[in-house]
């Protein structure tokens, strides 16, 4: 070979791997275009498409090449690439310099992967994904808060702060919460401090009542409680510890057997109905009036709740699993703290 024809290989390989597209890229599908008619064009971001043209043009452009990269392959052939989210148009144009067509570039994020992986992760829900510039939409319906929350992590490691959630819990999901005041003596509050255990093998252990330093076994106390034989404020160090089964079927039993022998008295007995994620209140008492000064001298009156107080927020987690927040708080109304206004007294 001589050396004329070697530089003229050497030019037709250099040509050949100027042409060739970014090696990051791939060409994932062929789009056909028709002379006179506009159309629509998806392209995913960092991936290519190959666009073919039904008659031979001459002339490229792209409105924002930022968003979009074409390079001709041939005198039909296109290969669009997409570089960020948006959207802009390619025009094509023939020996002539008519309009052959102009086809809408929109480049949006590659979900691909992550439908597949929502798939494996959640199978069975109906959890749509979309895109919105460079974001990610989540619609549709799905069995458990839980299981939402684990979509929307999923989506944030592909969209960091870029993720919008149109997603809701199918069905309707009710907490009814069972709640009961009780009054107690006073001499049996100081003897008895109570304790819920509400988490470990307490939850699944029986109904247990232990005086003095909780040193006994869990069910030692309950027999001599119930049966009237209460510990004095001398020989009570401890706390009272109530550990209780599915219901609470147990506990209701000991306030009826304390009620029974007029240590407790029963003051309330609401259920409580709420959505999960909502708030319900029960209020077992009223509101007394509180002056407020305003400006050039005026005096309003605003009304502030006082007696038995509960506020609770369901949220069902998955299944038979609930997260309560509660906030309970008592108060009563002092005549002694109370104020004269004009012709009116007014208790605080």
């Amino acid at each position: 070979m001589t050396i004329e024809r070697a530089f003229r290989a050497a030019l037709v390989g250099m040509a050949i791997c100027v042409a060739q597209p970014p090696a990051t890229a791939w060409a994932s599908d062929v789009r056909v275009v028709t002379s006179g008619a506009s159309s629509n064009l998806s392209v995913p971001m960092n991936r290519a498409i190959v666009v073919e043209s039904e008659v031979p043009f001459a002339e490229l452009s792209i409105a924002n090449p930022q968003i979009a990269d074409i390079s001709s392959l041939s005198d039909r052939t296109i290969y669009v690439l997409g570089r960020a989210p948006g959207t802009t148009t390619l025009t094509l144009l023939d020996a002539n310099g008519q309009l052959i067509t102009n086809v809408e570039v929109k480049v949006a994020a590659d979900v691909t992967e992550f439908k597949e992986r929502l798939r494996q992760i959640l199978p069975g829900e109906d959890i749509e994904v979309r895109t919105a510039n460079d974001g990610i939409v989540l619609s549709g319906s799905v069995s458990s808060t839980q299981k939402m929350e684990r979509a929307l992590e999923l989506a944030q490691r592909y969209a960091p702060e870029r993720v919008s959630n149109l997603m809701s819990v199918a069905g309707v999901q009710q907490v009814m919460l069972k709640v009961r005041f009780a009054e107690m003596q006073r001499s049996v509050s100081k003897s008895l401090g109570t304790s819920l255990a509400l988490g470990g093998a307490a939850l699944s252990g029986d109904l247990g009542v232990q005086a003095g330093t909780n040193s006994g076994a869990a069910g030692t106390g309950q027999t001599s409680l119930l049966g009237g034989n209460l510990p004095s404020g001398t020989e009570n160090n401890g706390a009272l510890l109530l550990g209780f089964d599915v219901g609470a079927v147990e506990v209701g039993v000991l306030l009826e057997a304390l009620e029974s022998k007029g240590m407790v008295r029963t003051l309330a007995e609401p259920n409580l109905t709420a959505l999960s994620g909502q708030e319900a209140k029960f209020l077992a008492g009223g509101e007394y009036p509180v002056p407020v000064a305003q400006e050039g001298g005026s005096v309003t009156v605003e009304f502030k709740p006082f007696g038995i107080e509960l506020n609770f927020i369901p949220r069902v987690v998955d299944g038979d699993l609930i997260n309560l927040e509660l906030e309970a708080a008592v108060s009563s109304v002092d005549p002694s703290n109370g104020f004269q206004l004009d012709a009116f007294r007014i208790d605080a």
